[in-house]
């Protein structure tokens, strides 16, 4: 009789733990098609340490993250990506945040130095064209017998065009604007292996572009910065405007 009665509660015990185990594998299931923060943690309620709580708290964490990253994003400013590196140092979006974090800071600071070289440069090539100009005045002053000497006027007259057309020929032939594709911690192989995915992904749209890795170092390192140059202001913003349609980081590098 008493071996009887064992025997009952053991089956009993079993036969709970059965149903326990098949309720917590229903309810994870239900969680898993649900998929929102609210039910995994409503399941962590119910199952502090059992069989799936590992996996429900990973993929609250996801979900908060996919979540703060959307808001960071859509807010698109230097403040909300700073934000979510400090809420998020080490995630899935980390790298991607520090990359328009640094595109911001680069924008933020036109080349004015840069902008000034350039606005210094044409008059020192303007100046060789007026004093071409003083030599043929110069020329009538002899006799109008010295006709031999009028001849370098038409050497001086293909002279000029020569020089303009030296000079224009590199405004053609390349752009003062460039863009920023993304700043990497880790190394030039990082801001390389970025460039052959997006070549790969927008092959038209980065059609003849040579890329070229710039480092700059920080007070927290060295930022190693994907860029391209010699663009005209026109590709240079289209690219960057077809690139942020599509969620990638780009910024317009001013002459």
């Amino acid at each position: 009789m008493v071996i009887h009665k064992v025997f009952l509660v053991l089956s009993l015990t079993v036969a709970l733990g059965l149903g326990g185990c098949s309720r917590q594998q229903s309810d994870w299931q239900k969680t898993r098609t649900a998929n929102t923060t609210d039910a995994y943690e409503l399941f962590l309620k119910k199952y502090p340490s059992g069989e799936f709580t590992a996996q429900a708290q990973a993929r609250v964490k996801e979900l908060y993250e996919e979540r703060d990253w959307q808001k960071a994003r859509d807010t698109d400013t230097l403040e909300a990506y700073q934000a979510f590196l400090k809420q998020y140092p080490e995630g899935k979006w980390t790298e991607e945040a520090r990359i328009r974090v640094e595109n911001f800071t680069l924008a933020s600071v036109p080349g004015s130095t840069t902008h000034a070289g350039a606005d210094a440069a044409p008059p020192s090539q303007a100046s060789p064209p007026p004093a071409r100009a003083m030599k043929p005045a110069a020329l009538p002053k002899p006799a109008g017998a010295m006709k031999p000497a009028a001849a370098p006027k038409p050497a001086a007259a293909s002279e000029a065009p020569a020089a303009s057309s030296a000079h224009a020929a590199p405004a053609k032939s390349q752009g003062p604007y460039g863009i920023q594709l993304g700043a990497f911690k880790t190394g030039a192989d990082a801001a390389n292996q970025r460039w052959a995915k997006l070549e790969k992904e927008y092959p038209k749209l980065l059609s003849g572009l040579s890329p070229k890795v710039s480092p700059k170092k920080g007070a927290s390192g060295t930022l190693y910065r994907l860029q391209v140059a010699s663009l005209s202001e026109k590709r240079a913003s289209s690219i960057c405007k077809t690139l942020k349609a599509h969620s990638q980081a780009c910024v317009l590098l001013h002459p």
